[in-house]
C-alpha cells in the first residue's frame, strides 16, 4: 500500500475495522456492562430481591443494601507514532500492521483488567465485606461460612490415574470442576434462599498449562483408565473452557455462571474507545515529521456477585 493511499482516514478506518471484529469472548461473558457518566457509581443493589412468602399482616418491603461497592472510572489510553518516511516508503502494509495490532490490543483491555481482579480475588473485598473469593462469606439473614475459595487434595480424588498438581490427570480435573460446579450451585443468598438452582451455564477458566486437560475433562466421554466422564453427560448442564494467558496461576483455576441476571464481575464504561490522530496539516506533523494516532476509553471494572464464581486450588 502506496503514500498515495495511506492517508489518516485509512488508517482510522482500518482501525475501527479490526476493532469490530472483536476480541476473546469471556469478558462479556463475566462481566455485566454498566454505562456510567459521573466519576465513580456505587452499586448497593447486589443483595438479592426478596422471595415471595405468605401475606401475613402488611407487606414487608426490602430496601437496597447498605453496604455495596463503589467503581471509580479511569482514563486509559494507548498512542502510536509513525514518521511520515515509514509512511511513504510503506509497500508491505508494516503501518497497517501496527494499526491492527493497536486494536487487537485495545479489544484485549477488557480481558486484562478483569484477569487483575481475577488474580486479586483471593486478597480484594467484593460486595460483602469479604475477599472476593473467600471461604467464609456471610451475609444478611444467612449467618453460615460459605466458600468460593476451595482447597482440594486431588491424591484423595476417586479417580484411576494420578497427576500432579501442575499436570493433573484427565480424572483429577473432571473431579476438581464438578466440585466447583457443585460449590456454586449450593450457595444461598443474603436471605438464606438457593441462588443458583436454575443455573445451566459454566465456564471453567485456567491458565494456558492447564488448557488441554480442562477440554479433556468436559469432552471426552473416557478419563484416564477407561472410567467414564460424567461432565459431558449432564445434559443439563454447559461448560465450556477458557483459557487465559494472563493468569499466573500454575495449580489453581476457577469456575463461573455465565446465565445470571448479574455476572461475577461489573465492566463499567463512562466513554467507549475514541480514536484520534495528529496527523496531515497538523502542528505536529510540521514539528515532527511524524504523525500519532491515540486511542482513549474511560471506564474500569469491580467485582459483582461471589457466588457465582468458585476458585479451586489443586494440593
Amino acid at each position: 500500500m502506496g503514500a498515495s493511499t495511506l492517508s489518516s482516514r485509512s488508517i482510522i478506518g482500518e482501525f475501527f475495522k479490526r476493532l469490530s471484529m472483536g476480541g476473546a469472548a469471556w469478558p462479556f461473558l463475566l462481566g455485566m456492562e454498566f454505562n456510567s457518566d459521573q466519576e465513580s457509581e456505587t452499586y448497593k443493589w447486589l443483595g438479592q430481591s426478596p422471595a415471595m412468602r405468605e401475606w401475613v399482616g402488611s407487606r414487608m418491603a426490602k430496601a437496597l443494601r447498605e453496604n455495596g461497592i463503589t467503581i471509580t472510572n479511569k482514563e486509559y489510553e494507548a498512542t502510536l507514532e509513525v514518521k511520515l518516511s515509514d509512511i511513504r516508503r510503506d509497500k508491505t502494509s508494516q503501518v497497517m500492521t501496527r494499526v491492527r495490532e493497536l486494536a487487537d490490543r485495545t479489544n484485549s483491555h477488557w480481558a486484562s483488567l478483569l484477569s487483575t481482579l481475577i488474580l486479586n480475588g483471593q486478597s480484594t473485598v467484593c460486595y460483602d465485606g469479604q475477599f472476593f473469593f473467600d471461604t467464609d462469606h456471610t451475609e444478611g439473614d444467612n449467618s453460615t461460612n460459605q466458600s468460593n475459595d476451595l482447597s482440594i487434595d486431588i491424591s484423595a480424588l476417586p479417580v484411576s490415574n494420578a497427576g500432579s498438581t501442575t499436570a493433573p490427570s484427565v480424572g483429577e480435573m473432571q473431579q476438581v470442576i464438578l466440585q466447583m460446579i457443585q460449590a456454586i450451585l449450593g450457595f444461598k443468598d443474603d436471605q438464606n434462599e438457593p441462588m443458583n438452582e436454575n443455573a445451566k451455564n459454566f465456564l471453567v477458566m485456567v491458565p494456558t498449562s492447564l488448557w488441554h486437560v480442562a477440554n479433556a475433562a468436559v469432552s471426552m466421554p473416557v478419563v484416564d483408565g477407561g472410567d467414564s466422564n460424567v461432565l459431558p453427560g449432564l445434559k443439563d448442564l454447559r461448560i465450556g473452557v477458557a483459557q487465559n494467558p494472563r493468569l499466573t496461576w500454575t495449580t489453581t483455576l476457577a469456575a463461573f455462571r455465565t446465565d445470571g441476571n448479574v455476572k461475577p464481575f461489573i465492566r463499567q464504561n463512562e466513554v467507549d474507545v475514541e480514536f484520534k490522530a495528529k496527523a496531515e496539516g497538523s502542528e505536529f506533523e510540521f514539528d515532527n515529521n511524524a504523525h500519532q494516532y491515540g486511542v482513549k476509553a474511560v471506564r474500569n471494572v469491580g467485582y459483582g456477585y461471589w457466588q457465582h464464581a468458585c476458585q479451586a486450588n489443586m494440593t
